[in-house]
């Protein structure tokens, strides 16, 4: 297992430098999927947001959490995504917009997160959102816990899954009254697909 301050290192470096961006968010895009998330024009009024990716220790690998949310209907139900929310007026940054989502949705505290930098942001078309993936590493394991109304199981994803070819699939999904290929990633036998898939192809790339 990598050690605590080779991971920080690797990350921080690697965040710094110039990122692999559009090129390798869309090896997990849907196949069927236009190219206008990556569409500068199409970005105007879109509403910011901010996820999380906390690394953290567990026995012989670095876990980061992700949320399946609730089937309510909407845009976004009953899929997985990365703990995170749109920005507020009172956050001071795309930072702390996703450090207090993270905190509200699971329960990490952002005292515990050293934030290490920020991959791509990723336009999403069918919610007008940009999202800004935060990074960040806690040298312990946090106590997650969810929030009801928003969340219905924590997932946790790996540095050795995101790493293993294995854990990239293929399958057909179904969206309101079509049906779309994608590859997505496999995490506790649950579909990781979309934004948050192509959003993971460029921490791959990092690590």
């Amino acid at each position: 297992m990598i050690s605590y301050d080779e991971l920080k290192n690797r990350l921080s470096t690697n965040l710094a430098g110039p990122l692999p961006g559009i090129e390798v968010q869309k090896k997990m895009m849907a196949y069927s999927e236009s190219n206008l998330r990556f569409d500068m024009n199409s970005r105007d009024g879109a509403r910011e947001s901010g996820v999380l990716i906390l690394f953290y220790p567990d026995q012989n690998d670095w876990l980061f959490p992700m949320i399946l949310r609730h089937d309510y209907g909407g845009t976004h139900s009953g899929q997985v995504s990365l703990p995170g929310g749109r920005k507020e007026v009172e956050d001071m940054d795309i930072i702390e917009t996703a450090l207090r989502e993270a905190e509200e949705e699971i329960g990490i505290d952002r005292k515990h997160v050293e934030v290490l930098g920020q991959l791509t942001e990723l336009f999403i078309p069918v919610s007008n959102h940009l999202v800004f993936p935060v990074v960040g590493i806690s040298p312990s394991r946090p106590e997650l816990i969810p929030e009801e109304r928003e969340v219905s199981k924590i997932l946790h994803g790996s540095i050795s899954g995101l790493l293993n070819p294995d854990t990239v699939k293929e399958t057909t999904i179904n969206i309101r009254s079509y049906r779309i290929k994608a590859p997505y990633f496999d995490f506790e036998n649950e579909i990781v697909w979309g934004a948050t898939a192509m959003m993971l192809s460029e921490l791959k790339a990092i690590i």
